[in-house]
This record gives C-alpha cells, sequence and structure tokens, in this order.
C-alpha cells in the first residue's frame, strides 16, 4: 500500500502565497488522477483536502467496496483504487495540504488565484481545480437520543474493516446501495442481521436487493420495515454497553426489540458545497456549470472536475471523472502557456512523457 503523502506545514506559506503552477481542490480519486493528467503535461501541482487522508469518498465512507466499472481492472475495491492512483501519481511530487478546508479562491490583478485555507495556507496558483466531489460532506447520522456516545464505538456511519463486524450481532440502517451493499456483504458472516428500512421499495440496485430478498427468505437476515425508535443498553464495567436497538414498524403501533451490538446507518450525505458557493462562480441546482471542452467554470482558469460539476448529459461516475479530467488538463496548459502549441502525445511512444513518467529507455515491443 503506497504511503500517505507527506502535509506541508501551513506557516511555510508567506503572506503573498507560495507560487503554484495549479491547485486542485479534492484529493478524491478524480483529483488524485488529475495529479496525473497534469504531470504528463510537465505542470506542477498543489492538492488540498478537508480530510485528513486521501481517497475522498472512496476511503472515508466504503473503503472495502467493491467497483466493477474501471476500465482494465474487473473488479477493485474503493481503498485499491486511491493506492493504485497515488502509485501513480508518484512520479509528479505533488505537495499536499490536508486537514485543511479551503475557504477563500479570489483573482488576482495579475491574473493568478490566490488560494487560502483555514489554517492559514496561502498559495498563488495560475489555475484551480475544483475536485471537491459533493463539497463539504457530512454523513446524516441517526437520530437517537444518547447516540452521541456511542458514535464511533458501536454506531458507524461507514465501514472501514469489515473483520470489525464478523461474528457480531448487527442491525443496518438504510435502503441505498451502501446499505444494501453492506448487508449483503456481512449477512452470513455476522452473528445475527437485521435491516430496517422505512418502505418496502429500495434505491439500491435490483440485483442486490434480489440478493438480499434471499438472504431473508433463506433465514440468514432479518428485514423490518420501520424505523429505529431509541438505543437499548446495558451496564458493563461500569458504563453503558449498546446491546440492541428499539424499532418502530410502518403501521406504528408496533415496536420491535432486536439484538444489536453494532448499528450501521447509511442515510446518505449532506451535500454541502460550504465556501465553495461563496466564490461567485456559476451554479445549478448545488453544482458548478462547466463547458465540455475545457470544464471551465464561469470564472477562466477555475475548472470543476468529477461529481462537483454539472453540464448536459452529465453522469456521476468515476470513469466520466477521469475523462473530465484528462481534457481539463489541456485546457490548462493551454490557459498557462498560450503561446505554447500543444501536441497531442502518447505515454507509450512519447520518450518526453516516459522521461516525465521516469520510465524512459523502457523497452518496447
Amino acid at each position: 500500500m503506497p504511503e500517505t503523502p507527506a502535509v506541508t506545514a501551513s506557516s511555510a506559506a508567506p503572506s503573498d502565497g507560495t507560487p503554484a503552477d495549479v491547485v486542485i481542490i479534492g484529493a478524491g480519486p478524480v483529483g488524485l488522477f488529475q495529479i496525473f493528467e497534469l504531470g504528463l503535461l510537465g505542470i506542477s501541482v498543489h492538492i488540498i483536502d478537508s480530510l485528513t487522508q486521501v481517497g475522498g469518498q472512496c476511503t472515508e465512507l466504503y473503503p472495502e467496496k467493491p467497483i466493477y466499472d474501471i476500465p482494465a481492472l474487473p473488479i477493485c475495491g474503493a481503498q485499491e483504487l486511491i493506492d493504485r492512483l497515488l502509485e501513480q501519481t508518484k512520479p509528479f511530487n505533488a505537495t499536499y495540504h490536508l486537514g485543511q478546508e479551503v475557504t477563500e479562491v479570489k483573482q488576482l490583478p495579475d491574473g493568478k488565484f490566490l488560494v487560502v485555507t483555514a489554517t492559514g495556507t496561502r498559495l498563488r496558483a495560475g489555475a484551480v481545480v475544483i475536485a471537491g466531489g459533493v463539497g463539504s460532506f457530512q454523513p446524516r447520522r441517526l437520530a437517537l437520543p444518547g447516540i452521541e456516545a456511542f458514535e464511533g464505538t458501536s454506531v458507524h456511519y461507514r465501514v472501514k474493516s469489515a473483520a470489525d463486524f464478523h461474528g457480531r450481532d448487527l442491525v443496518i440502517c438504510g435502503g441505498g446501495d451502501s446499505a444494501l451493499d453492506w448487508t449483503v456483504a456481512l449477512a452470513e458472516k455476522a452473528r445475527s442481521l437485521t435491516l430496517v428500512h422505512r418502505r418496502a421499495e429500495f434505491r439500491a440496485a435490483p440485483a442486490t436487493v434480489a440478493r438480499m430478498r434471499a438472504l431473508v427468505a433463506e433465514g440468514k437476515m432479518e428485514l423490518v420495515e420501520g424505523s429505529a425508535l431509541a438505543l437499548h443498553t446495558e451496564e458493563h464495567a461500569g458504563a453503558p454497553r449498546l446491546n440492541g436497538l428499539v424499532l418502530q414498524t410502518n403501521n406504528g403501533k408496533t415496536t420491535l426489540q432486536v439484538k444489536a451490538e453494532q448499528v450501521l446507518a447509511f442515510f446518505g450525505l449532506h451535500p454541502k458545497l460550504g465556501p465553495i458557493a461563496e466564490w461567485g462562480l456559476e451554479l445549478e441546482k448545488k453544482a458548478l456549470k462547466v463547458d465540455t471542452e475545457k470544464f471551465q467554470t464561469s470564472m477562466p482558469g477555475i475548472y470543476a472536475i468529477g461529481d462537483i460539476n454539472t453540464y448536459p448529459g452529465k453522469k456521476k461516475l468515476i470513469l466520466s471523472g477521469f475523462h473530465e479530467a484528462a481534457l481539463a488538463a489541456f485546457a490548462i496548459q493551454h490557459h498557462l502557456f498560450p503561446e505554447k502549441r500543444q501536441f497531442l502525445q502518447y505515454t507509450t511512444t512519447s520518450p518526453i512523457m516516459q522521461k516525465r513518467l521516469g520510465v524512459s529507455g523502457a523497452e518496447t515491443h
């Protein structure tokens, strides 16, 4: 597994901003691939993320979730994808600023951009790429009295390691892809598993829903149409310990108590643009409008790729974000060096690109 990139010290930036070719805001998979595409063109990068580690939602919310639509990788875990992208970006020595939220982006008189973070980092960039996914996000919490005391120990909004839930009495709340994916993955490994969803219809992939219903029919898990009403606890070593969840069924009259050592709640995210909404960029339905030639926002020199952007025909796929990063890189090159003639070069044959990748002189066939 690649090492976590080194984090720069905020105090190292002078008051007028550390010079940077490009600043990328967001270190998820699309932001990481943007490093690679810019690096091939000889453009250096500083990358900022509000999370303390790279990977975005892939690392923060579903690191072990399998992904099936990455070209040439029939199956790839979400964290594995991030590790592979980090390995791919190594030759380009990007500078990482993690655990820092960008609070200000403004254009300077010379056309460059001042990028400021909440911790005091100041960067003076020739161009900015916003790859912030859904923006600054937090999982929607399970709204039950006393829940705070158990969050992170017995109540979870993401899975860091599936093995932590093997052999446990487990309750999963939610009806989307994350809830159903983990239900199917853990049903035969947990001691008991109850899936709780407020209605009979699910928002997950039909094949996953069908597999879940088959597991119910086989007696390997329970399905309750209803919602969580309260936590049930017991004293253990002088402190409360979660041992159950009180549920209310959809008819509003029946309450059930099910065993629960561990609770997983997947109610989606609060997609908040945060400071991005205040940077004067044109928005449409809480996303940044871009063109499909350059993936440039309404401000020349500021680009947006991945789930944060919108355009006719937009599809929120990692695959689409990779395509957007490739085209944005060429647009950024022209923005930074308008007098330079652009040539499309290929990594298989270009000595310049192979040298940048550290594979110059590699044997060709």
